[in-house]
């Protein structure tokens, strides 16, 4: 992920927890890629470890990833051989190397811990194709969830900010709607993952380059 300093640090090389939930519905809704005859690039924005990388690699996808964490790029580089792994931070990637290169842009449980939530986008769209698809996961945050977090005495314990490298960012289907169309993309469709309904843990937003 994708954080000022101090760097955030990566132990290990597994997938998250997170992963657990996620990974059926994104892959739901990363388009069909049919190797050899027609291999789609993925590029995977605050990659952790690579673990996530390298799953969506042996499904069948040509996959780099881009990372902040210098432990993180070190196991993935290390552990993930399925997948090409560049350190570079969000607000300053290596476009010569990115720019109009990919099918897909994914960004998993990142856009939460960013100050400028808008560079993700502006990002992605200058190294999506044209026609190329966004896929952003981030913890879902609407009233009926935050109404029982406030009756349990659990809200301080949810919205803490003794989190260091934790959320700064708590969006709801309205404002992450808001700021996709904001910054030039439609065709907007949300995915919901883990626990009941209105009180999922993440939610799933895909979206493609809106056409001038």
């Amino acid at each position: 992920m994708f954080r000022n300093q101090p760097e955030y640090a990566y132990t290990n090389s597994t997938l998250g927890h997170h992963h657990a939930y996620l990974i059926t519905p994104l892959l739901t809704l990363l388009p069909p890629s049919a190797p050899p005859q027609k291999t789609l690039k993925v590029l995977d924005l605050g990659c952790g470890n690579g673990s996530l990388s390298q799953y969506i690699a042996q499904v069948g996808y040509d996959v780099v990833g881009v990372e902040d964490s210098a432990s993180g790029i070190e196991l993935a580089a290390q552990n993930h051989p399925d997948c090409h792994f560049i350190h570079a931070s969000l607000y300053d990637l290596p476009y010569a190397q990115l720019e109009k290169s990919f099918d897909v842009v994914l960004a998993v449980e990142v856009i939460e811990h960013l100050v400028y939530p808008r560079e993700l986008l502006r990002a992605a769209k200058r190294c999506l194709k044209p026609e190329g698809k966004l896929i952003l996961t981030t913890p879902y945050h609407g009233y009926l969830k935050n109404l029982l977090l406030a009756l349990s005495g659990k809200m301080d314990q949810h919205f803490t900010a003794l989190w260091d490298g934790g959320h700064i960012k708590f969006f709801s289907v309205t404002t992450l709607l808001q700021l996709l169309k904001e910054e030039g993309f439609d065709s907007i469709h949300f995915k919901f993952a883990g626990r009941s309904p209105y009180l999922w843990k993440s939610m799933l937003a895909a979206a493609t380059l809106a056409i001038d």
